[in-house]
C-alpha cells in the first residue's frame, strides 16, 4: 500500500468511527436493516427492552426488536443459530459458547448478583443454615445451580448429599412451588425473588399465604467465602455472529445499554411496566422492587476483566466443562 492510499484508508477509517451530532450514535455508513436483542425474564433484559422501545439504536439500525429467551437451552440454540445479534446471557455460558466455536464476544457484565434463597424460615441466613433442607433449584447445571454448588463446596458442604435439591425447569416454577407451600425454600433470581414476596401479599384474605423472607444472599456468601466484594460477575450482554464485525454497532450498543441501565434505575416503575409487556408472569411492581437488589451496573469487559477472570478460575477448578473445557482466551473479550 503506497503512502497516499494508506493516508486515504486511515482517513476513511477515522471518518467511519467519528460520532455524529446525536450523542451515543456512531456514523457507520448504511444502517443495518434490523438488530435483534434477546434476553431472559430477568433484570439483565430490562435495559435491552428499553433500548428497543426507545429506538436507542436508530443511528446504526433501521429497526431494533427484543425477543425473550425462556431457558439456557433456548439461549444456546439462538446463539449457535445466530437468531439474535445481542444476547443477554450468564457469563459462564458466554465462555462455554465461545470455546465451542459459536462466535461470541462478551461486551459487558451488567448483573453483579441477583441470587437469593427465599424461605419460609426467617432465621436461615447463610447456606450452612439450609443443610438437610429441601430447596427448589431452577436450571440444573446452569448459573443458579452452579453458584449454589460452588459456594457450598467452598465451605465443605456437598449440596447434592447434604441438601435435598429439587430441580425445576425455571425460576418461575421454583417460585410457584414456594408460594403454594410445596417447598419451604427456593433458590430464586431477581425479579423472581421480589415477585414471590409480592404474590404472597396479594393473596385473597381467605387464603393463608406463606410468610416469605430473603434468606441466604449468595452475593454476601461469595464475598465472605472468597474475601472479595459481594459482587458476582453473573451475567452481561454479548454480540453473536456477523454483528461482531461492526465495531461501530458494538460501541453504540454498549453506550445505549449503559444509558438504559441509568434510566431503569432512575425510573423503576416505568421500567417495570416495559418489562411486564414482554414477560407475562412479571408485574411492574416486582420489577421495580428487584432493581435495587440486582446490582445492575454496566461495566465494560475491559474494566470487569479481573473479576471475570477470577470467577472463571473458580468455575474451571470446580468443573472445566462449565466453560467448555478450558479458560477462554482474549478473543471472548474482543481482544482486550
Amino acid at each position: 500500500m503506497d503512502m497516499l492510499n494508506r493516508r486515504q484508508w486511515l482517513q476513511a477509517g477515522a471518518a467511519a468511527l467519528a460520532p455524529v451530532a446525536v450523542p451515543g450514535v456512531w456514523a457507520a455508513g448504511p444502517l443495518l436493516p434490523q438488530l435483534t436483542l434477546s434476553g431472559p425474564p430477568a433484570i439483565v433484559s430490562a435495559p435491552l427492552i428499553h433500548m428497543a422501545q426507545s429506538n436507542a439504536l436508530a443511528g446504526v439500525a433501521a429497526k431494533t426488536v427484543f425477543t425473550p429467551w425462556r431457558d439456557p437451552d433456548q439461549l444456546r440454540v439462538m446463539a449457535i443459530g445466530k437468531k439474535a445479534d445481542i444476547l443477554a446471557m450468564p457469563s459462564n455460558v458466554a465462555a462455554n459458547l465461545y470455546n465451542r466455536g459459536a462466535g461470541v464476544q462478551l461486551l459487558n457484565i451488567s448483573t453483579w448478583g441477583a441470587l437469593w434463597i427465599v424461605t419460609r424460615d426467617g432465621q436461615r441466613k447463610t447456606l450452612a443454615d439450609f443443610k438437610g433442607e429441601e430447596i427448589a433449584v431452577p436450571y440444573r447445571g446452569d448459573m443458579p445451580d452452579i453458584m449454589l454448588q460452588l459456594l457450598t463446596a467452598k465451605q465443605g458442604i456437598n449440596a447434592q448429599r447434604d441438601m435435598q435439591l429439587r430441580y425445576v425447569p425455571s425460576p418461575m416454577e421454583a417460585m410457584q412451588l414456594l408460594i403454594t407451600r410445596r417447598v419451604r425454600h427456593a433458590l430464586l433470581v431477581e425479579p423472581g425473588v421480589s415477585m414471590a414476596l409480592h404474590k404472597t401479599h396479594s393473596f385473597p384474605v381467605s387464603v393463608v399465604a406463606p410468610e416469605l423472607h430473603r434468606g441466604a444472599d449468595l452475593q454476601q456468601e461469595w464475598g465472605r467465602l472468597f474475601q472479595r466484594p459481594p459482587r458476582i460477575p453473573q451475567a452481561g450482554i454479548a454480540a453473536v455472529g456477523a454483528v461482531r464485525q461492526h465495531p461501530e454497532v458494538l460501541a453504540a450498543v454498549q453506550q445505549a445499554y449503559a444509558t438504559s441501565v441509568v434510566w431503569c434505575r432512575a425510573n423503576p416503575l416505568e421500567c417495570g411496566k416495559l418489562v411486564a409487556q414482554y414477560v407475562d408472569l412479571l408485574t411492574p411492581e416486582a420489577v421495580a422492587d428487584a432493581l435495587p437488589h440486582s446490582q445492575l451496573e454496566a461495566v465494560p469487559v475491559a474494566a470487569a476483566r479481573a473479576d471475570i477472570d477470577f470467577f472463571y478460575q473458580q468455575l474451571f477448578a470446580q468443573n472445566p466443562s462449565l466453560l467448555g473445557g478450558k479458560l477462554p482466551d482474549a478473543g471472548l473479550f474482543g481482544g482486550v
